[in-house]
């Protein structure tokens, strides 16, 4: 295991800036989850850690030392891409092996440790087949346990459940924590699902336009969020935006709820007109407009099921209101101020 560090990252294509001065560090044995939405920089800034594409300029220190001119199959890191890149060909054994037979690796030894990676994935009993025999959920494992041999320091993970379906990707991203915190090595993991982020990172770093606009916990960045960018990136639906004197008002949609459904006089009071109601089994998405306040989008409410009265329907008005404690502040600018402080 290793920490990582990056300081003051850039790549610069022409006039663009596809990474624009990002600094951050990934302690020993963390999962860092870089979030963003497509073409903000995240999978470049990947490809710099790993030595596959060089930096404009900064600085990348792999467990206090400088690896800006240490070739990638040096630098102890071992990456999983989007395709898995397995070799048709090859069994699965094989395919595991590959990367300790390039290194020339004692038989022995190298038996030994294939058998283990695919003992703590659960795939050794899937030794003899080749790639085109197995699921997309056995495919990820067979690539993770290539890169498990290597003995890496660093993981670096580049949307690896990406071509699994739905139902497939829930069940691989517990089964891949649970895996890193086994292994307890430091990864960097990239995605642009918030849900995978969410529930896989011990940290998440949001990127947009090659920034890093905020880094914390999911609690933190969800909870507290640097910007308007971030407070409306995470959340389904996103948190609402009304207009303000000097910026803007946020509050999430499971915060914004029937007057009668909240206790207590420390409210922010909003007359809602319903457009129109989805109904998503356990919940109900309100969508609609909050009378008298300019919105940068519809203004969206989420409740439970039971809690969707019969009073409740599209083309009504309904008072509704925000706890003073979940409303959150922006500036003209889309920061969040000191106003906006989580109480």
């Amino acid at each position: 295991m290793a920490a990582v560090a990056a300081r003051h990252i850039r790549k610069q294509f022409g006039d663009v800036f596809a990474v624009n001065d990002i600094s951050l560090s990934v302690n020993d044995g963390e999962f860092l989850v870089l979030l963003g939405p497509s073409g903000c920089g995240k999978t470049t800034f990947l490809r710099i850690l790993a030595g596959l594409e060089s930096q404009t300029s900064g600085d990348i220190l792999i467990g206090g030392e400088n690896v800006n001119e240490v070739p990638p199959r040096a630098r102890g890191i071992a990456m999983v891409f989007q395709s898995y890149g397995l070799y048709p060909h090859l069994s699965v054994f094989n395919n595991i092996a590959f990367p300790l037979k390039t290194q020339n690796t004692p038989r022995d030894e190298l038996r030994r440790k294939v058998d283990w990676a695919m003992r703590l994935l659960s795939i050794d009993h899937l030794s003899s087949r080749r790639p085109r025999q197995l699921s997309g959920g056995e495919r990820q494992r067979v690539a993770l346990a290539r890169a498990l041999v290597r003995e890496p320091t660093v993981f670096l993970l580049d949307e690896p459940l990406s071509n699994l379906d739905a139902k497939l990707r829930t069940s691989a991203r517990s089964e891949l924590k649970q895996f890193q915190q086994t292994v307890r090595t430091s990864t960097v993991y990239v995605t642009h699902d918030q849900v995978e982020a969410m529930g896989m990172g011990d940290r998440i770093a949001v990127i947009d336009h090659g920034q890093l606009r905020q880094i914390g916990t999911p609690t933190e960045i969800y909870d507290q969020p640097a910007d308007e960018f971030v407070a409306t990136f995470l959340g389904t639906p996103p948190m609402n935006l009304v207009e303000r004197e000097g910026g803007s008002l946020g509050f999430r949609p499971e915060h914004f709820l029937p007057r009668e459904m909240l206790n207590g006089s420390a409210l922010a009071e909003m007359p809602f007109r319903i457009d129109r109601m989805e109904y998503l089994g356990s919940e109900r998405i309100l969508y609609g407009e909050i009378e008298g306040r300019p919105s940068k989008r519809i203004v969206t409410a989420k409740l439970p099921a039971h809690a969707a009265s019969d009073q409740l329907r599209a083309g009504d008005r309904h008072a509704f209101a925000v706890r003073c404690s979940e409303l959150h502040y922006f500036d003209r600018e889309g920061r969040r101020t000191r106003e906006g402080a989580v109480q």
